[in-house]
């Protein structure tokens, strides 16, 4: 398991992931080539992966993800230490916090 901030990515065995993660196109890639795990609604940094791979939402906008890096990647971030993947899948899981009749992802 890796953490990153407020960002979870856990190895997946390839055997758990969809028929439909695999066939899909995924997210795009922002302006600077990255695949954006999370980004910071204040400060504008983001969690990003560079190095070949897709990212796919597994269930709707606040779902977990599925990320796929076939030769492998690192997890930038303007505010901490790049974190190497090995090449595999993962779930990518942001924090969630509790209000009072409500559960958000936690934002920074």
């Amino acid at each position: 398991m890796y953490r990153q901030g407020d960002v979870l990515i856990v190895p997946v065995v390839e055997d758990a992931v969809p028929a439909r993660a695999e066939e899909a196109q995924g997210e795009p890639r922002d302006g600077r080539g990255r695949l954006v795990l999370a980004l910071g609604e204040v400060t504008g940094h983001a969690h990003a992966v560079t190095g070949p791979g897709r990212l796919f939402r597994d269930e709707g906008p606040a779902g977990p993800m599925l990320l796929h890096l076939p030769q492998g990647g690192r997890v930038m971030h303007e505010e901490h230490a790049p974190i190497p993947l090995p090449k595999g899948w993962y779930r990518v899981v942001r924090q969630r916090e509790y209000l009072p009749g409500a559960v958000r992802i936690v934002a920074d």
